[in-house]
C-alpha cells in the first residue's frame, strides 16, 4: 500500500433486501462513529419539497409532484409493473445521488473508513467500487413479517419488489461481511462493533 492510497478512506458499501434491517445497522456504524452516506435519505430531500429533482421528475412524470413534493403514491402507480418507466425515473434520479455521494466523499476524506447505505447496490452493479460489502441478512420469514407490517404494503407489493431485487441467498455469497439482524438489537450491534474492528486492524 502507498502513502497516498494509506490516507483514503477505507470504503464500505452496506446493502441488503427490503425489511432486512439495512437502515437499523447503518445507524449502528454511525452510533459507532463512522461516517454514514444514505442513498435513500438522499433520494427523499431531492424529491421533497423545492427538490432539485422535481422539474425533472415532472416533466418525464406529469402529475407526480406538487407543493409537498414528489407524490410518492402518483408516481408509484406510473412506475409500478413498467421497467421503462422505472428505467427513466432512475435516469433521473442515480446520476443526482452519485453527485451526492461523490459530495459526501469529499467532505469526509480525512476519516478512516465511510459507508454507503445503497439499497441496490448489486442490481445497479457498484458494488465494485467498494473495498468490501457488507450485506444485511434475516430469515425469510423475519423479512417478511417486518415487510407486511408497514403501512400499505401489500403481499403483492412485496412479492413485487423481491422479484426486482437480487435474492438474498446471492448477496449473501457475493458479500464480503454478512450482519445476522435475526437476532437481538444487542447481538447485532455486536456483530457491527467487531466487523468496525476487524476493518480498522485490516486497514492498519
Amino acid at each position: 500500500m502507498t502513502e497516498e492510497s494509506a490516507l483514503k478512506p477505507k470504503l464500505i458499501g452496506l446493502t441488503g433486501s427490503i425489511g432486512m434491517g439495512k437502515s437499523t445497522v447503518a445507524a449502528m456504524f454511525e452510533r459507532a462513529g463512522i461516517p454514514v452516506f444514505d442513498a435513500d435519505a438522499e433520494v427523499r430531500k431531492m424529491q421533497g419539497p423545492g427538490g432539485e429533482l422535481l422539474l425533472a421528475i415532472e416533466a418525464e412524470f406529469p402529475g407526480s409532484t406538487g407543493q409537498a413534493g414528489v407524490d410518492r403514491d402518483a408516481l408509484g402507480k406510473l412506475v409500478f409493473g413498467d421497467k421503462d418507466a422505472l428505467k427513466r425515473l432512475e435516469s433521473i434520479v442515480h446520476p443526482a445521488v452519485g453527485l451526492k455521494r461523490l459530495q459526501f466523499h469529499e467532505e469526509n476524506a480525512e476519516a478512516e473508513m465511510l459507508v454507503f447505505d445503497i439499497p441496490l447496490l448489486f442490481e445497479n452493479g457498484g458494488h465494485e467500487a467498494f473495498d468490501a460489502v457488507v450485506v444485511v441478512s434475516a430469515p425469510p420469514e423475519t423479512q417478511r413479517e417486518r415487510v407486511l407490517a408497514r403501512p400499505d404494503m401489500t403481499a403483492e407489493k412485496f412479492e413485487h419488489i423481491l422479484g426486482l431485487q437480487v435474492p438474498d441467498a446471492d448477496k449473501r455469497k457475493r458479500a464480503d461481511h454478512v450482519i445476522d439482524t435475526g437476532t437481538t438489537l444487542e447481538e447485532t450491534e455486536a456483530q457491527v462493533a467487531a466487523l468496525i474492528e476487524q476493518m480498522k486492524a485490516t486497514a492498519s
